[in-house]
């Protein structure tokens, strides 16, 4: 097992240099002229001239690069564009560094930190949600196929489906704030600060998310639990007289829900990244709305910095999800 563990880790590490270093291709060799990209149409070439320093591409590529990384792991110092007294102030990037952002004169980690708690919020409430909601649809489908609870089960799963997350997030805003006031308009509060108002303003966004997701969930389940209880081993099971709840979950679900998993680890990394459209129709200013204003504003440190931790995240849940592979199936860990 601990063999298996190590080869995953360091896949992993190894896809997490691959991506840094085509991120940072991307968003920092390719483009001809970063400065004016982030400077923007009206700019004179003292502008460009200093953006390009704040950026550091005035310096060789592989300077820039060994920099960048040098300051996600020690820090760095970096040059806001701030003067006193006549003098440059420069600030000290904390650790990890993600660079710095001069169109809102700001370290690109303050930006993050404002932002990924409401990510994490928003996608950790939902994903316990969808994920017991949906599973437990269908398998409860599963179990009473061709009867009323499977075809009503469907016929939720197939409205969620079909209903893109814009339309239901502002349904139920219509429903439950402007027509009726029973619910607040969701206004973010640290779970530090206050629980029940962080609760409170984040349960429209969670229902939004469960019920896209969680119809889904339902369905592929549904499929996963018939193919697994029409196997041989289910019917020895039957056979040799376990009761019902013991075969259905303890062997069909176990064997069922294995592929469920590499769904859910692969949404939820992808989330952590950013829920941009239910952030942006909530009003939370989370990774996804971050990440549609820097791109919106040209900020490219910022949109750099969001999608190497969008790519952090995924990366992080397949190795989770590998693990948690090697637990339910031990022949994971033969292959």
């Amino acid at each position: 097992m601990l063999r298996f563990i190590i080869k995953r880790v360091l896949a992993a590490l190894l896809t997490l240099v691959a991506i840094d270093v085509i991120t940072f291709v991307m968003f920092f060799a390719i483009p001809s002229s970063p400065a004016e990209a982030n400077c923007g149409k009206n700019c004179t070439p003292e502008t460009i001239a200093r953006v390009n320093h704040y950026l550091g591409v005035d310096r060789p590529f592989m300077v820039q690069f060994a920099e960048f990384n040098r300051g996600i792991f020690l820090g760095r110092d970096v040059d806001g564009g701030r003067v006193l007294n006549g003098k440059p102030v420069i600030d000290h990037c904390h650790i990890p560094c993600l660079g710095y952002s001069f169109k809102t004169q700001e370290q690109v980690t303050d930006v993050i930190g404002r932002a990924l708690p409401v990510t994490t919020s928003i996608v950790i409430g939902a994903a316990v949600l969808w994920l017991v909601t949906g599973v437990g649809l269908g398998v409860y489908s599963a179990l009473h196929r061709g009867k009323f609870g499977d075809k009503f089960a469907i016929g939720v799963s197939l409205v969620g489906t079909s209903m893109p997350v814009y339309f239901f997030a502002l349904l139920l805003l219509s429903i439950f704030v402007f027509s009726t006031g029973l619910l607040p308009y969701p206004q973010y509060t640290s779970i530090a600060t206050n629980p029940a108002k962080w609760a409170l303003a984040l349960i429209l966004p969670w229902i939004a998310l469960t019920f896209v997701q969680a119809a889904g969930y339902a369905r592929y389940s549904r499929s996963q639990m018939l193919e697994t209880l029409s196997e041989d081993y289910i019917r020895t099971a039957r056979a040799i007289g376990l009761p019902a709840r013991t075969v259905h979950l303890r062997h069909a679900l176990r064997a069922a829900i294995t592929p469920v998993i590499t769904l859910f680890g692969l949404d939820l990394g992808a989330f952590l990244g950013g829920v941009a459209i239910t952030e942006t129709i909530f009003g939370m200013h989370g990774m996804g709305w971050a990440s549609v204003q820097a791109a919106s504003d040209l900020n490219l440190p910022v949109i750099m910095a969001t999608v190497l931790i969008a790519s952090v995240f995924v990366v992080i849940m397949n190795v989770i999800v590998d693990v948690l592979y090697a637990f339910i199936d031990p022949r994971v860990k033969l292959s």
